[in-house]
């Protein structure tokens, strides 16, 4: 459904930030993009979506195909159009809105108001939590709840393929579960979805496969139950040993990739 192949992207000329990255995400699979703070993986969801143009940055290499024609230079409403969606890090809500205001926002490309409000109902009847919060302004929601709003907007402009950025971070343990089975719900009703994600743990126990990158390039790939028993990935991105016990910062924080990574 999802192909990048060979893909570079350039911020303001100089600086290369993804650096000749390749990758796929077939039909109704769930991939997960892993790595650490300025590995490129929020850059790669940009490139994709086109948002990238908004930042001084552009795809200089590469081709980018969404269902076999080439996005790489669409423009970013066309994308959402052909049914690729993008949710950004940080739960960007319109915080002075309701929660349903934000919702009908994310349908404004439906043909018409009845089909708004159609889509509006299968957003409540999967995500019941929204339902109750849709008279609530937006910007005084809690962090999980917002994340829950984002989602179902971007459910309304009935997306086959949703890319999310970060939809764990700074959640608490509970909404973090919360998230990812409503992710889950919407992977096995047959939605496509790529996530990039710090905490690899929750990433990988959803993902059927996933890509870990490094300072701008893949570095390790595989299917996401070989990943998760990989010692070089439970070291440096789970902090456990092979035994499963968990080591101390210390440990992990000067822990160095083993050379056959990028042998």
């Amino acid at each position: 459904m999802l192909e990048l192949t060979n893909v570079e992207v350039i911020y303001s000329d100089v600086i290369l930030a993804v650096k000749g990255i390749s990758l796929t995400v077939g039909q109704g699979q769930c991939v997960a993009l892993l790595g650490g703070n300025g590995a490129g993986k929020s850059t790669t969801l940009k490139a994709i979506s086109r948002v990238i143009t908004m930042e001084d940055g552009d795809v200089t290499g590469g081709t980018i195909s969404f269902e076999g024609e080439r996005i790489e230079r669409a423009d970013a409403a066309d994308i959402v159009k052909r049914g690729l969606v993008h949710i950004m890090e940080g739960r960007r809500v319109l915080r002075h809105l309701t929660t349903e205001q934000n919702l009908l926002v994310g349908g404004h490309m439906e043909p018409s108001g009845r089909a708004v409000r159609q889509r509006l109902e299968e957003v409540y009847d999967r995500i019941g939590r929204l339902a109750a919060l849709k008279n609530r302004i937006a910007g005084y929601l809690s962090g999980g709840e917002q994340q829950m709003v984002v989602i179902g907007r971007a459910m309304m402009a009935n997306p086959k393929l949703i890319m999310i950025d970060e939809p764990s971070l700074g959640l608490a343990p509970l909404m973090v579960e919360e998230v990812f089975a409503l992710l889950r719900s919407l992977k096995a009703s047959g939605m496509t979805l790529l996530i990039v994600e710090q905490n690899t743990r929750v990433a990988l126990d959803i993902a059927d496969y996933g890509y870990v990158m490094e300072n701008g390039r893949i570095v390790l790939e595989g299917a996401a139950s070989d990943l998760k028993t990989n010692e070089d990935v439970r070291e440096f991105y789970l902090g456990l040993t092979m035994e499963g016990e968990r080591k101390s910062y210390r440990e992990v924080k000067h822990y160095r990739r083993r050379k056959r990574w990028l042998g």
